[in-house]
């Protein structure tokens, strides 16, 4: 993917997210019941996980490393970072990380 389309893609996906947490963030506490709550907590995670990742990865766009897998240094499949942007990992490395979890 060019260094330009991952950036816009990724500079849309924080202000999504940004706006996504602003809303989850200010919902009043009033309205919602305790499991509404607790679903409410999880996706404010989810979605702060999703940021860190997408601001890690307009780092190494910065470093110019965006594109190169943070374990083991080889390319991530451009198919990969079409569907997801954000990807630090190769798939093989990502499959590792996953099953050690």
């Amino acid at each position: 993917m060019e260094s330009a389309a991952a950036r816009m893609r990724l500079e849309m996906m924080l202000d999504d997210l940004d706006r996504s947490i602003g809303v989850l963030t200010t919902t009043p506490s009033a309205e919602i019941t305790l499991g509404d709550a607790d679903r409410n907590h999880a996706m404010i995670e989810a979605a702060g996980r999703q940021r860190r990742a997408v601001v890690a990865a307009l780092s190494r766009l910065d470093a110019g490393t965006y594109g190169r897998c943070v374990d083991c240094g080889v390319a991530v499949p451009e198919g990969r970072l079409e569907a997801r942007p954000e990807a630090a990992r190769c798939i093989g490395c990502q499959s590792r990380r996953e099953r050690r979890r």
